[in-house]
């Protein structure tokens, strides 16, 4: 009699309803599914999950469904049976209050579609801001073998002979506006412009960050991350992510054995390297601690201080998402980084990154992946600050700041939410100067809720006509990937919880020195006791709230531990 283990079941026969006899649950089950006119033969096969996050309010994800129809034909050529179930879509401009707020909720949803299905393999196709990190955090959790499909960033726009890419120029050509260079017109005529095709902002935000990170965790196809969504290189990424997945479906190899500390190290390593977005940083946090392992921001900022940013894309550097690709993408961009990566880390494909960086193609005279002995900058993309106003850190993205911005003391002034700043920062008596220090409080996890992109806080309409460009701005907020300017975000633990960000008031001085990695705020420790002693949450915090909402305020933890809920 054998002693050997009982494989896990697959396909129809994996997670099934329970009826109390395991018998007439399969049963019930194939005559549902015959409902649909499949053959005996096709449902003895493998079952790939295809995640369908179309939506007409996401055109970041407009091409879903022909991706869905490439991946369905790409299970089928390598054996398996393909079953696309619907999940929610999140897009950065169409979530109120946030897409932040929804991240986790998405993360729940498809965790428990995995969960509930039988499926012995998902294809996760994802691409807007939030919905890759949700989609990896629930793999993580889920723990079936998975593979990433990104949608793809646009094409670039033109207006007037310049080339446009969203939203790094939406927000420059919205502060010509805001300072009076371009009239309502003009920025009509631009809207049409800046997002020409579908697909994800063809900068260094967000969503390329995540496209980039999938290929360096290794748990996308290499290559696949920066092809434009409306490439013919898309569809076939598609096609060959659903036969990996067969494959990934007969080993049986999970997100577990792939999202490793050295995977997780890697990314960290390309996310300076790539001039990533902050957001990037929070999102990495969370996937890892779904699988048990911790973001060291000290490693981070260590990263940082070795590892260059090689990528001359927006906000950071010059060039757009298709620039990168056809330069070689994530792949080239490894070469140049393999002294800083463990070569050895294996990806989905069973080759090492060290294996997929030896195979990168070499394009001739490109300038947007720099060479180590010539960088867009010496240092890494972000630096962590610590300080008596961020005793769990804060985040700059130093990469896309002004230089002689980033060791500054300035006068604070005070916005006590999102709302207040609203009102008040294009008051013309506004008391502000251009070497002052905009603060903006009660914007973190829990104070807006939802942590919104609200750092960027826009230079007071006076001193933009005056023609201020940047100033130092501070907050517990997030900030777009896409943004330009001396920002200091994700200031931890945020105001409304009681971190000391809640404890600035207007007229103190603050010293911000990205060098020495420090942002304190200059008022004596006793003062700040008395002021302790006074300060009260906001209201919101205080109610009872139902449903999701309250949810999400018991449960939402601070920005270093990546803002997922502490039940997760």
């Amino acid at each position: 009699m054998s002693n050997d283990p009982k494989p896990p079941a697959s396909g129809l026969r994996r997670n099934l309803t329970s009826y109390g006899d395991p018998g007439f649950s399969l049963f019930l089950r194939k005559a549902f599914i015959k409902a649909a006119g499949f053959s005996d033969d096709a449902l003895d096969r493998p079952i790939v999950g295809i995640t369908n996050t179309f939506s007409d309010f996401n055109p970041c994800h407009g091409n879903v469904p022909r991706l869905i129809e490439a991946v369905k034909r790409g299970v089928m050529l390598a054996g398996g049976l393909p079953m696309e179930f619907p999940t929610i879509s999140i897009h950065e401009s169409f979530a109120s209050p946030t897409s932040m707020f929804l991240r986790n909720l998405m993360a729940m949803d498809t965790e428990e579609m995995i969960r509930a299905q039988p499926m012995d393999a998902v294809v996760l196709i994802g691409g807007c801001d939030k919905t890759v990190p949700a989609q990896l955090m629930a793999a993580v959790s889920a723990d079936v073998p998975a593979i990433q499909l990104i949608t793809g960033p646009m094409l670039v726009g033109y207006h007037k002979g310049e080339m446009l890419g969203a939203c790094t120029d939406c927000r420059r050509l919205w502060g010509h506006h805001r300072a009076g260079a371009m009239d309502q017109d003009e920025v009509e005529v631009v809207s049409g412009r800046l997002a020409p095709t579908q697909g994800t902002c063809m900068v260094m935000g967000t969503a390329s960050t995540m496209g980039c990170l999938v290929e360096a965790l290794g748990i996308a196809l290499p290559g696949t991350g920066s092809i434009p969504a409306t490439h013919a290189d898309r569809i076939r990424a598609a096609e060959a992510s659903g036969r990996q997945a067969v494959m990934l479906a007969k080993s049986g190899t999970r997100p577990s054995e792939v999202l490793t500390e050295a995977a997780f190290r890697n990314a960290m390593v390309v996310l300076q390297a790539i001039g990533g977005s902050t957001n990037g940083l929070v999102h990495l946090a969370a996937i890892a601690r779904r699988r048990g392992i911790k973001i060291d921001l000290e490693e981070f900022d260590q990263i940082g201080r070795k590892v260059p940013v090689l990528v001359d894309l927006k906000p950071s550097g010059a060039q757009y998402m298709e620039h990168f690709h056809w330069a070689g993408g994530v792949p080239r961009l490894m070469q140049e980084l393999r002294d800083h990566l463990a070569l050895d880390a294996v990806t989905i494909t069973g080759a090492t990154i060290g294996a997929i960086a030896d195979a990168a193609e070499d394009v001739p005279g490109q300038t947007t992946i720099r060479s180590r002995d010539n960088p867009l900058k010496v240092t890494g993309a972000m630096a962590i600050l610590r300080g008596n106003l961020a005793p769990l850190g804060a985040v700059i993205k130093h990469s896309a700041a002004s230089p002689e911005l980033l060791q500054h003391t300035g006068r604070a002034v005070v916005f006590e939410s999102v709302e207040d700043l609203v009102t008040r920062i294009d008051d013309p008596d506004l008391d502000v100067t251009a070497d002052d220090i905009l603060v903006l409080r009660n914007a973190g996890p829990k104070g807006a809720p939802g942590m919104p992109e609200a750092g960027y806080l826009p230079i007071p309409r006076k001193l933009a006509q005056a023609g201020v460009k940047d100033m130092v701005r501070m907050s517990d907020a997030r900030m777009s990937g896409t943004a330009f300017g001396t920002i200091v975000l994700h200031i931890a633990p945020e105001s409304a919880t009681g971190g000391p960000l809640g404890l600035v008031r207007n007229g103190d001085q603050i010293r911000l020195d990205v060098p020495e990695r420090r942002l304190e705020l200059l008022v004596d420790e006793d003062e700040l006791g008395r002021r302790a002693k006074e300060w009260q949450p906001p209201a919101h915090l205080t109610e009872e709230h139902r449903g999701y909402r309250g949810l999400y305020l018991r449960s939402v933890l601070q920005a270093d531990e990546g803002c997922d809920f502490d039940f997760s």
